[in-house]
């Protein structure tokens, strides 16, 4: 290193001035494309790093661009998928300097943060910089945004994107965008981004890879304990363990404590205290080996230090949403491959390596290749809030890599219409609101409700036990009553309960955000119900008949608990934690309701519809909490609209079941398909099946008026019906060009078979019907020719031809011997060119 100035140089590079004697020792294999990685940013404003773990991409690159004269005193923005991750890499890169976090080097995480005025690279936790896009939609102080280990493809980091491409494009061509990853498919971004990729090498030591064969997923902490055990009796080094969550860990800590007394084991998930995180991190003081029982968490960006064997379950937990519930569940899946070559890369970041994969080459083989991006399974409320803040109706004018689906957008509009966030596609002034508070839009909602309400106070409580794991066993029960009660007596009496201090900590940060004091008074259960179902009013629960537990919820699905619970014979609840099961979902947490409270809920719904078992209409007026219906009785003033609507929607539901669709109606469909595709410019309609179950309105409405039962659907004469939809001039045009019939030369009028995709007509005729004919027949103005299906006088197929001239030429003397045997009353002539076409056996003269 050379100071020039109190500039100082690295292998040639400027780097900081005033940097520690640390930066001295660095040899990381980022900074032999460093120089490329600058002359791009100089040249170009977005650009791809791919670089493997421990290249230094993470806490050195972010540095080394510090002093770009691109930059002009802007900040840089380096994006973390996980809060660990976040405040791990900070405090590296500010150590690496020489300072304190908070003064070059800050970050922000959600309810911490640690910059001041002097800060000029933040490290952030996703989620932070699209609320910083929000107050300042240009990023004007911002000069480059990284995406760190991009390749996890987190929702927020998804938005981000979109977000800052959109102002790169629109606003800030100047502003620099960096994609840094270790596993991604870096073509395909590149092509989409339209950015040039740099490739770090890397220092990768080699890891030797040992597949153990699939396991009994009933028995993983005892699989993993005993490869653990495996792998510590064969290779030495401290051991990193791949496990999907928090209750895999603690199963498998327990195990390995009384089979390995003599080494340190340490948990490592999101949810522990920043001490045993760093306890898991940093090498065992007393010089003990050590086994780290971690999450995903440690897959990318972490360096455990002294980590040289991996053992892999092969399993990670995620979180899916579930657009026909509307609810979103945590769920164990196998890992990508691309996963699992991250999580083997840590054991050679510091030497050559050992991981034992617990799962089988062949479950190698099958694996998907990249892990799915979480957009496409996740609860997208708070993406659409954003994207509505933001001022975008048409979330597609935006770059995805991708694009949300359409189901689920419509799922989280459905919510924010329910929570009034959202009217009429726009964002509200109670759904700016919620935008501005650090929680999902849900929660945002209830503490909003609350403050209205004079019980926040309980709201951020309950917003807490919401978010956090549940503190108590599952054998306390479901009432969430019984976990304030815990938290405020812990509170009051200033007890450290393990589970209790975390959710103190994120009530203490939504208290300070509403800027109150914590109230431990004994909680109204009614009050905690009513908060409940501000946030979850689809979750409004209504004890079925029969005192069985069982639960019909406002948004129609059922729910179960335990007949012995303490909640079971309540008649209202509130559920603020249920599974998504789709038949039955199984209640965890929830409050008693007192209904009296739910009087603006009620609302009156006319319901008409056609029972396809009973063969009618149904017409009732019902009194409902959404879809739970309090009250009911027959609808005597039922209007035509009504009925029509119902009768329309059974065709769409049940159209194949209910209508006659007969071959003679398919064949009048595949006239006018096969015309609409043979002639592109025409004005034909669509009549695939689909299309006309999904649209009857356009074509079957009138006819409805005297449908009293099933059978009077079948009735319907669908030839007539679609024939005398289309105007005169389509009909004479349909027969001109696409016939139903066609003559023959023996007189005949023969049907033609037309396909549903447009391919070539078939015409099946008795081969001595066409005596004569010198040419194949054409349809649709002489441009499309009919395949011909030549048979025998018993119907049989004998020539498949399009070409009847050829046929006469080169086949029929030697299809006639045939026939002429099978068939010797029948007339065979010499000449089929100039023979007499026939029907049947040709009269002796």
């Amino acid at each position: 290193m050379i100071s020039k100035g109190g500039i100082f140089f690295i292998f040639g590079l400027k780097i900081s001035k005033n940097l520690p004697a640390a930066f001295q020792k660095i040899d990381l294999p980022i900074v032999q494309v460093i120089p490329e990685i600058q002359s791009y940013l100089r040249q170009e404003n977005t650009l791809i790093v791919n670089a493997p773990p421990g290249a230094g991409k993470s806490t050195f690159l972010p540095i080394a661009l510090l002093e770009e004269e691109w930059l002009q005193g802007k900040k840089i923005l380096m994006l973390e998928p996980r809060r660990l991750a976040t405040k791990s890499i900070a405090n590296r890169m500010a150590e690496l300097l020489g300072e304190e976090v908070g003064q070059t080097v800050g970050y922000r995480i959600r309810f911490e943060s640690m910059v001041s005025s002097e800060t000029r690279l933040e490290v952030l936790t996703e989620g932070i910089l699209t609320r910083i896009m929000q107050q300042d939609n240009a990023l004007e102080k911002v000069g480059l945004v990284i995406f760190d280990e991009f390749h996890e493809r987190n929702i927020h980091a998804d938005l981000a994107m979109a977000l800052c491409r959109e102002v790169q494009q629109v606003l800030r061509p100047d502003l620099r965008i960096m994609v840094m990853s270790a596993t991604l498919d870096m073509p395909q971004l590149s092509s989409l981004l339209k950015a040039p990729v740099v490739k770090s090498e890397g220092k990768v030591f080699p890891v030797t890879v040992h597949y153990t064969g699939d396991y009994d997923g009933f028995l993983l902490p005892e699989q993993v304990a005993s490869t653990v055990w495996k792998a510590a009796m064969a290779d030495k080094g401290d051991i990193l363990v791949f496990l999907p969550g928090q209750a895999e860990i603690k199963k498998t800590e327990a195990i390995l404590r009384k089979k390995m007394p003599d080494v340190a084991i340490h948990p490592l998930y999101g949810q522990l205290s920043p001490l045993a995180q760093k306890q898991a991190i940093l090498p065992n003081k007393s010089g003990k080996r050590k086994v780290i029982l971690s999450t995903s968490i440690s897959e990318t960006s972490l360096t455990i230090e002294g980590v040289t064997i991996v053992v892999d379950s092969g399993l990670g937990r995620t979180s899916k949403f579930n657009p026909k519930s509307g609810l979103s569940s945590l769920e164990t899946v196998r890992i990508s491959r691309d996963s699992a070559d991250q999580r083997t890369g840590r054991a050679g970041r510091l030497g050559p390596g050992v991981c034992y994969r617990m799962w089988s080459k062949a479950t190698q083989q099958g694996m998907d290749e990249f892990r799915t991006p979480e957009i496409m399974e996740a609860d997208l409320s708070f993406l659409v809030l954003d994207l509505l803040k933001w001022g975008l109706s048409d979330f597609h004018e935006l770059t995805w890599l991708s694009p949300p689906p359409l189901g689920a957008v419509m799922q989280a509009m459905d919510l924010l219409e329910k929570i009034d966030a959202v009217e009429e596609g726009k964002i509200t002034a109670h759904g700016i609101k919620i935008h501005q508070i650090p929680a999902h839009p849900r929660i945002a909602h209830m503490l909003l409700m609350a403050q209205c309400n004079s019980k926040i106070e309980l709201a951020t409580d309950i917003a807490a036990l919401m978010e956090e794991r549940d503190p108590l066993d599952p054998t306390a029960g479901t009432d969430i009553n019984l976990r304030v009660e815990a938290l405020r007596r812990a509170r009051n009496e200033n007890l450290s309960i393990k589970g209790l201090n975390k959710i103190e900590k994120v009530a203490k940060q939504y208290r300070k955000l509403f800027q109150i004091e914590a109230d431990n008074a004994v909680v109204d259960p009614f009050e905690t119900g009513l908060l409940i179902a501000y946030a979850y009013p689809e979750r409004i629960a209504h004890a079925r008949p029969g005192n069985n537990a069982r639960f019909q919820l406002s948004n129609g699905k059922l729910a179960i608990m335990d007949h012995k619970d303490g909640l079971a014979h309540e008649p209202w609840l509130a559920v603020s934690h249920i599974d998504a099961r789709e038949d039955l979902g199984k209640i965890f947490l929830a409050s008693p309701l007192n209904p009296k409270d739910l009087a603006n809920k009620v609302k009156e719904k006319r319901q008409v519809v056609w029972d396809t078992k009973k063969g009618g209409l149904f017409a009732q007026k019902n009194l409902t909490i959404g879809g739970i219906i309090l009250r009911s009785e027959p609808l005597t003033d039922l209007t035509l609209k009504e009925k029509n609507d119902a009768l329309l929607k059974a065709v769409k539901t049940e159209g194949l079941k209910l209508l006659d669709f007969s071959e003679s109606v398919l064949q009048l469909i595949y006239r006018v398909t096969s015309l609409r595709i043979w002639n592109k410019d025409a004005s034909w309609p669509e009549w695939s099946i689909d299309h006309l179950i999904q649209n009857p309105e356009e074509w079957l409405l009138p006819y409805l008026v005297d449908i009293k039962k099933n059978e009077d659907f079948k009735k319907l004469d669908l030839s007539s019906i679609l024939l005398h939809s289309l105007d005169f001039s389509l009909q004479e045009t349909l027969e001109s060009l696409a016939p139903e019939k066609i003559n023959v030369p023996s007189g005949s009028q023969i049907k033609i078979q037309y396909r549903s995709d447009g391919d070539v007509p078939v015409l099946a005729v008795r081969l001595q019907e066409v005596f004569g004919l010198l040419e194949t027949p054409k349809i649709n103005a002489g441009k499309t020719p009919l395949l011909l299906h030549l048979l025998s006088p018993g119907f049989k197929p004998v020539q498949v031809t399009s070409d009847l001239r050829s046929f006469w030429e080169k086949a029929y003397h030697e299809v006639k011997k045939e026939l002429k045997r099978r068939y010797p009353k029948h007339y065979w002539p010499e000449d089929p060119f100039k023979a007499e076409a026939v029907r049947g056996v040709k009269r002796k003269e």
